[in-house]
């Protein structure tokens, strides 16, 4: 049996907090932007997101679980790998260039985490299920600050811009706490999440434009 390994692991819920609740928040965002204009029913729009909502969170937390699990071979090539990739008929070299590739990824993954200071932790079940229940839970939370407008009227011209407002106030919130948290800059953290906001409603009405 493999030994399980250090790994990036939640150090508690302000570490699922700052994974979950943001992405949920400009998912929905996105795909609300999209397709409140389209000719659905409003049953049809309520039951696609809440699918689409349903099924990223599943995704969300199954991501989180693996990553506290880690993985004991992670950065360098398996003989697993090496074996499917000799399948492939691809030569020794290109083979041996892949995992050098591989291996400079990890020394420079490596060197961030030193440099940003963030903790590897042995893994536990319980600390794994309990982080993974809790980015799920902040996921799916941020995705109905987006989503609730609609379910609030069905007027989704107005919804889309109450959900708007709501959105970018999430990620205001978000960026104030997450200041507090992390020790970083108030200023540059929302205007980062603003921008990021800003470039998801953007793209959104771009699509919405063409499809």
């Amino acid at each position: 049996m493999t030994k399980p390994q250090k790994a990036i692991r939640s150090s508690g819920w302000k570490t699922d907090l700052m994974i979950g609740f943001p992405d949920g928040v400009l998912l929905l965002l996105f795909t609300t932007q999209v397709l409140y204009a389209k000719n659905l029913t409003v049953q049809a729009f309520y039951t696609l997101h809440l699918i689409i909502l349903g099924v990223a969170t599943l995704l969300m937390m199954i991501a989180v679980f693996r990553a506290n699990r880690g993985e004991a071979e992670e950065g360098v090539m398996t003989p697993e790998e090496e074996s499917k990739l000799r399948n492939l008929d691809i030569s020794q070299p290109t083979i041996a260039h892949i995992a050098g590739e591989m291996e400079k990824d990890q020394a420079q993954w490596e060197a961030t985490l030193k440099t940003e200071q963030v903790p590897l932790r042995e893994f536990g079940l319980a600390h794994a299920i309990r982080s993974t229940l809790l980015t799920g839970a902040f996921f799916l939370l941020g995705g109905l600050v987006a989503f609730v407008p609609f379910l609030m009227q069905e007027d989704f011209s107005a919804a889309g811009r109450t959900s708007l407002i709501f959105s970018m106030i999430g990620l205001l919130v978000f960026g104030w706490t997450k200041s507090r948290i992390t020790g970083q800059k108030l200023f540059a953290l929302t205007i980062r999440y603003l921008l990021t906001g800003g470039v998801v409603v953007l793209t959104s009405y771009i699509i919405s434009s063409v499809i």
